[in-house]
């Protein structure tokens, strides 16, 4: 049986896990300014009723249900667009069924157990589970196009490229350096990128994607780093769509399914 934690410990564990919370925030809603306005909502509510809070669960469980009942009792919006990445994304995310989504994204980006699942959105843990498998199904049927991969790492962009190849994109190619994606990207417009933080030159792959979205214009992005904390403060332009190193399968596949749902276009700075 869980132990209540004490304040100051909650406290504690909630600043170590709020990073993570924004991280799920941004690839919910598409946006960072959109996801990180919604992590501070949930801080607030917190502040203001701290029985939203069940102290007797795991503090990152009990802050992602916080959240949770924030994002169903607004409606669980996407910001409103009438053209582009955006609007396409929300009429695909209408079709989808409820919740699945939120579930999908808790149990793979976020590694969260069904049971865990079923305790942030307050629903059996067969319904979690239930859940998760109707969004993979109906993920797969999103659109594919055309990916460009930023990575230095000859292992990781091979790997890389088999994924996204086997969910029925084509791969515009590989870059290694800011000047080759800056290079691949002119040469042919990408649909999607991939990008590494630290790149073979020691130049950076966050100054490579804003070069190339100076230039390409509406391209959603997915960043990997074995450091996502450094570009989850929430205090500086930062990306939408964020995986781990190392990555599973099923975080990339979910990633790209999710960013191309999405614009994230914001200038980043490293």
């Amino acid at each position: 049986m869980n132990q209540p934690v004490a304040t100051e410990d909650f406290v504690t564990n909630v600043a170590q896990e709020l990073p993570f919370l924004r991280r799920y925030a941004r690839a919910l809603t598409g946006s960072q300014q959109s996801g990180d306005n919604y992590a501070a909502a949930t801080l607030e509510a917190m502040l203001e009723d701290p029985d939203l809070v069940d102290r007797s669960i795991s503090t990152k469980v009990a802050l992602f249900g916080a959240f949770h009942a924030i994002w169903t009792s607004s409606g669980s919006p996407v910001e409103e667009a009438e053209t582009g990445l955006k609007a396409r994304a929300q009429l695909h995310l209408k079709r989808l069924t409820p919740n699945t989504r939120e579930a999908l994204l808790l149990h793979t980006i976020e590694e969260f157990n069904f049971n865990q699942i079923g305790q942030i959105m307050m629903v059996g843990e067969a319904e979690a589970e239930e859940l998760v498998r109707i969004a993979q199904q109906e993920l797969s049927e999103s659109v594919t196009g055309k990916v460009m991969i930023i990575e230095d790492e000859a292992i990781i962009a091979m790997d890389l490229q088999s994924i996204v190849a086997d969910m029925g994109h084509a791969v515009t190619g590989v870059a290694r350096t800011r000047d080759e994606a800056v290079k691949l990207g002119q040469a042919e417009t990408p649909d999607l990128i991939f990008a590494d933080i630290q790149l073979a030159d020691n130049s950076s792959g966050i100054d490579a994607v804003n070069d190339l979205l100076g230039q390409l214009g509406d391209v959603p992005v997915i960043f990997i780093t074995a450091f996502p904390e450094r570009l989850l403060t929430g205090e500086k332009p930062e990306p939408a769509f964020l995986i781990t190193k190392p990555y599973t399968e099923e975080q990339v596949r979910l990633a790209a399914s999710q960013a191309m749902f999405f614009s994230s276009t914001e200038t980043l700075h490293g």
